[in-house]
């Protein structure tokens, strides 16, 4: 699957804290109706089978509405379960012995925080970039944010898209218009909220809109 910057405009990242009664796979079609255009599936403590059929499941699901299922880290779920790729951070295996895996047609994406790593994951085959924090993130307490300069630098390194992602709600994320990015990636903000799908509607809509901020 060849990646195009709207794909990246509202990507939606699974985090499993927030269901709340529900399953996983109803909130991401309540996320998906709402008009995310990507979804990572984020799993630190499942089990491999457990893994592996949620992957399936959200797999359909996704595909249903024609957007791009990744998984995050895990190269075999992914392999397995048909997913369209993989997200790797920089402690995590190189993106070439990745993309050797799993061959040309699957996307991968690569976190880099510096211009440097941007650069060299882009050189190494990465089809896009997720960056940040922007802002303070309750799902990952230890994560150190990014100046919005080495950001603004980042975007202009680089021909591939990249996402910010960290922290990022409908409150602020006006303070990242401008800056370069094709998109944002979203945790706490959809997966927290009482109305997934309206508060989809809302961020996708802001993240048009400061994407097209950029451009004028």
């Amino acid at each position: 699957m060849k990646i195009n910057p709207e794909m990246m405009r509202l990507y939606a990242v699974t985090d499993r804290h927030w269901l709340g009664g529900k399953t996983l796979v109803q909130q991401v079609e309540e996320a998906l109706k709402g008009g995310v255009t990507c979804v990572q599936l984020r799993e630190k403590n499942l089990d491999e089978e457990s893994f592996l059929k949620e992957a399936i499941a959200l797999k359909e699901v996704c595909h249903a509405y024609h957007v791009p299922l990744l998984i995050n880290d895990n190269i075999e779920i992914a392999l397995k379960s048909g997913a369209d790729g993989v997200h790797i951070g920089q402690n995590d295996m190189p993106v070439e012995q990745a993309r050797n895996l799993l061959g040309e047609d699957k996307i991968i994406g690569v976190t880099a925080k510096t211009v440097e790593q941007a650069l060299d994951a882009q050189n190494h085959g990465a089809d896009y970039l997720g960056s940040g924090a922007m802002f303070a993130s309750s799902t990952k307490t230890d994560a150190i944010r990014i100046d919005y300069q080495t950001f603004r630098e980042i975007c202009q390194a680089v021909r591939i898209p990249v996402v910010a992602i960290g922290g990022i709600t409908k409150e602020n994320i006006s303070q990242i218009s401008g800056l370069g990015m094709d998109g944002i990636a979203v945790i706490t903000a959809i997966f927290s909220a009482e109305d997934i799908q309206q508060a989809c509607q809302e961020l996708r809509v802001l993240s048009e809109q400061i994407v097209c901020d950029i451009k004028k």
